[in-house]
């Protein structure tokens, strides 16, 4: 499977960074898909937006991916994203320090907890929970339990993909995922409705879902 695969789409172009694959080999197909296209458009202006599936690049690797496009002044480089949020507002959120990153597997019968914003990167095992007083932003897998804003404040979100979790809890608000259609997809938020009913929707809808708290990251997603 090739490391770097070219899309179109209607707002521009894409380049599809393999998951599995290193960063070295990334590197490598990376500079030869780009001196293709500069041989093929040696003056045409052309927007790429790298997108990296469920895999988080690391500063390092982001600067890696940068220095190959500086070669190339016309082809530019629109950013670099993942499934739901772009390097750039990972790393503001992996700066604040009221945001843990957590990494580890957690195990049937073990109970995690946080203070404040968790970015999620590990695996929560069926039987396993993790649990925080502030939102919870998923890039791992789950399939245990889940709680934002415990012990009870429901203006908290959980992002990411939930499909497979036995439970999400939001406050006092709880949810088996099972009797819902929770699709399969990075870009589900879980939040707290009007009826005070634990509620799904998208990352694109989180202005009308929870104003507050797409002001405070600034409108990034």
């Amino acid at each position: 499977m090739k490391a770097v695969s070219l899309k179109g789409t209607q707002n521009g172009y894409e380049l599809v960074l393999n998951e599995g694959a290193s960063i070295s080999d990334i590197q490598k197909e990376l500079e030869t898909l780009l001196a293709k296209l500069n041989q093929d458009y040696p003056t045409k202006r052309m927007h790429l937006e790298v997108i990296t599936g469920r895999r988080l690049l690391s500063d390092e690797q982001s600067k890696v991916v940068g220095q190959v496009f500086e070669q190339y002044p016309h082809l530019i480089m629109d950013g670099i994203s993942s499934e739901v949020i772009s390097i750039a507002d990972a790393n503001r959120i992996k700066e604040d320090e009221n945001v843990h990153i957590v990494a580890q597997i957690i195990r049937n019968g073990q109970v995690y907890r946080a203070k404040g914003d968790v970015l999620f990167l590990g695996v929560v095992n069926e039987g396993g929970k993790l649990v925080t007083d502030g939102n919870i932003y998923v890039l791992g897998s789950v399939y245990g339990i889940v709680q934002a804003g415990a012990p009870n404040a429901e203006d908290k979100l959980i992002v990411g993909d939930l499909h497979s979790a036995q439970q999400i809890r939001i406050g006092e608000q709880f949810d088996i995922v099972a009797d819902k259609q929770v699709q399969n997809s990075f870009q589900n938020v879980a939040y707290v409705n009007d009826l005070h009913t634990l509620d799904y929707g998208k990352v694109s809808g989180l202005k009308q879902i929870n104003p507050k708290f797409y002001n405070r990251i600034g409108g990034i997603l």
